[in-house]
């Protein structure tokens, strides 16, 4: 079973932006959590055919999800005719059986074969943006020496693969503000950190990407990915908006995300059509200023190191 692109008259959940060459929904789709499926690849299938069917025309992946899982079932799942922004990342692989998800994969020459492994997993001529997501900020895993690359010497990579053909778009993954001050000249198209109500501590960032035209993409959107993080959904102002509309906590962490900046782009993940389907609808959510005043009160947390 293939997927149809989507009927152009759905309304694209959350509303629209701009993500590197193309306009898509606000509120896309990050198939991580797909590589939990690995027992039930059709429930897999089901899910992305219904992604489309709600408008979602944004996915994100990423190779060492699931060790080319995740790749793989996007492949059957998409034809290469459908008008799906897919979006990769680079410079980790995976760690079976590690202490972590993944391991660092940073070198230029790693880069580049991570690019042409997605390009045949996904059956690709050109991918439509590549994240490059650095080891040496935001929420890390050991650096060994030699993974620890200069940003130019990976730009350099990135910039060439674009001007060959292979890649439509760069995009930057825990990136720092300086990174990505020195970064802009190589045209970045969003930036992907960790970020969320509870979790605010690249705000700065946030405002340069705004001013840049860049757009934000974060994980992690509720908080809480690791052990210690604070989680959105605790948070007793989110509880109460979420009474008061009817709606989830977690709906109203990914509406306030939505309202916070217009550059926003959201790409929850999920292995179940039910949250799928909710995290959607959070697009529709509207916050008063009340209620945006109470959750802009929230404090933010460091986001601390994984592991």
């Amino acid at each position: 079973m293939t997927a149809t692109t989507p009927d152009p008259t759905t309304p694209r959940p959350g509303g629209t932006a701009r993500l590197g060459e193309r306009t898509v929904a606000r509120i896309g789709y990050g198939a991580m959590q797909l590589a939990r499926l690995h027992r039930d690849p059709d429930t897999a299938l089901t899910l992305l055919h219904r992604a489309l069917d709600l408008g979602i025309d944004h996915i994100d992946t990423a190779q060492f999800y699931g060790d080319g899982l995740v790749n793989d079932l996007l492949r059957r799942a998409l034809d290469p005719g459908d008008d799906i922004t897919l979006a990769t990342k680079i410079g980790a692989a995976p760690d079976l059986g590690g202490p972590y998800p993944m391991r660092p994969a940073q070198r230029p020459e790693e880069l580049r074969a991570d690019v042409h492994t997605n390009l045949r997993a996904l059956g690709l001529e050109r991918i439509p943006l590549v994240n490059l997501r650095r080891m040496d900020t935001g929420a890390r895993i050991p650096l060994p020496e030699d993974q620890r690359v200069d940003l130019d010497d990976q730009l350099a990579t990135m910039t060439a693969l674009r001007d060959e053909g292979l890649i439509g778009a760069i995009g930057l993954s825990s990136i720092d503000l300086d990174g990505l001050r020195r970064a802009l000249p190589a045209g970045i198209a969003c930036v992907q950190n960790a970020y969320s109500l509870v979790a605010r501590q690249d705000e700065d960032l946030l405002k340069l990407c705004a001013a840049q035209d860049i757009a934000w993409v974060p994980y992690f959107p509720l908080g809480g990915a690791f052990p210690g993080l604070a989680k959105v959904t605790d948070e007793p102002a989110v509880q109460r908006a979420a009474r008061a509309l009817d709606a989830t906590p977690a709906q109203i962490g990914l509406a306030w995300l939505l309202h916070h900046d217009h550059h926003m782009l959201l790409i929850p993940g999920t292995a179940t059509l039910a949250h799928l389907e909710a995290n959607t609808a959070a697009g529709d959510i509207r916050l008063d200023p009340d209620t945006l005043d109470a959750l802009d009160a929230v404090p933010t947390r460091p986001l601390g190191r994984i592991g």
